[in-house]
């Protein structure tokens, strides 16, 4: 048994109950769940704006401790720390093969089932889904052991957690983009959990002014610590002209890490000639943006979309942790609240309210 929060219908608040788990079948692996980030894409699926199979135990973003191994793993062993990844790439499939096992076929394929096609969790008898093969909103899971990726004693789980998702997708966007120069210029669009660390990647990659975007002023002012050099409320000033004036033209490269069509208009059009936007959050299904098909032509300027950092998950959390534990990168300010499971439910209003930073399921609490 294990008690885990469940998305029963969509629009309702998650249900925390205990569920019958199964035990780790070959290649697979039970882990207890230490912390798990409350963010944007479960609340996605909570409203019915991103598409998961229900019930389903949410949570993607987190660390925990092995505590059991099934036939043939390989990966880690029992008392293993590990950041959760929520791609288990499968490295056979073709994105595989190619260099992106971040985009892996099987993973996708499969979705919210384990590879063999079947549930770890039941209700009563009936099966319960995991978010990303993972659903970490849970005290125990048992997910592919891909998704495990070691980290040393000296990881605090709370940090662990954020680079499973959060960190890796803001920072990578940026260290991974072969767009990325020393002294450029760079918007991020949205400064939640995502665009703060879009942020710091854009600090740690060289960029000469990191200008951020937000609705909220409190959470612009959070910006600075992490790198902004200027901010801009698009409530109050029209983005893209603020932008342009501060700039004298427009940026080098510019980020969308809310995931909407304003937003990504906002990002292509705050670029410069040549310039680079890059669409990182992840926006409702089905929404589409209306793009100058003229201006990206006459000057020159690149859509690209990065999703989980752009590279190797599991590389990444490695340059990850080297860059914490070297204090190149801040990611303790970043955890703003903790929640123990029985309250997620308060996180999400909070994350949904725009309160600074990240919330933080901690299952020791």
């Amino acid at each position: 048994m294990t008690k885990a929060a469940v998305l029963y219908e969509a629009n309702t608040p998650l249900q925390v109950n205990e569920l019958t788990q199964d035990p780790p079948k070959a290649g697979e692996v039970r882990v207890r769940m230490e912390a798990a980030g409350v963010c944007a894409s479960d609340i996605h699926v909570m409203h019915g704006t991103a598409i998961l199979p229900l019930p389903v135990v949410l949570g993607h973003e987190g660390a925990g401790t092995v505590v059991e191994v099934g036939p043939g793993v390989t990966r880690v062993k029992p008392g293993d720390r590990c950041i959760m990844s929520f791609v288990s790439n499968c490295g056979h499939c073709r994105s595989c093969r190619s260099g992106d096992p971040q985009l892996c076929d099987t993973n996708a394929q499969t979705g919210a089932l384990q590879y063999d096609g079947t549930a770890r969790l039941h209700d009563n008898g009936n099966d319960v889904y995991q978010m990303a093969k993972v659903g970490l909103f849970s005290e125990t899971i048992v997910a592919p052991q891909q998704a495990c990726q070691v980290i040393p004693d000296s990881v605090p789980m709370g940090v662990a957690a954020l680079i499973g998702c959060s960190v890796t997708t803001g920072v990578g966007a940026v260290i991974n983009s072969p767009a990325a120069k020393v002294g450029m210029t760079v918007a991020v669009f949205g400064s939640g959990g995502v665009g703060l660390n879009v942020i710091q990647g854009a600090r740690v990659a060289g960029a000469s002014r990191i200008i951020a975007v937000d609705i909220f002023d409190h959470k612009l002012e959070f910006t600075y610590k992490f790198g902004a050099t200027d901010v801009v409320n698009s409530r109050e000033a029209d983005p893209v002209e603020a932008i342009r004036e501060l700039t004298g033209g427009g940026v080098d490269m510019a980020f969308d890490a809310f995931g909407a069509a304003e937003t990504t208009q906002g990002a292509v059009n705050a670029l410069r000639k040549s310039g680079t936007a890059v669409i990182v959050g992840l926006a409702p299904v089905g929404e589409t943006a209306d793009l100058d098909l003229i201006d990206l032509v006459r000057n020159q300027k690149t859509v690209v979309g990065s999703y989980y950092g752009s590279a190797s998950p599991h590389e990444t959390f490695d340059v990850i942790v080297d860059a914490y534990l070297k204090g190149t990168i801040d990611i303790d300010s970043l955890i703003t609240r903790n929640y123990p499971l029985d309250q997620i439910n308060e996180g999400f209003d909070a994350l949904h309210a725009g309160e600074d930073g990240r919330g933080i399921i901690d299952f020791n609490l």
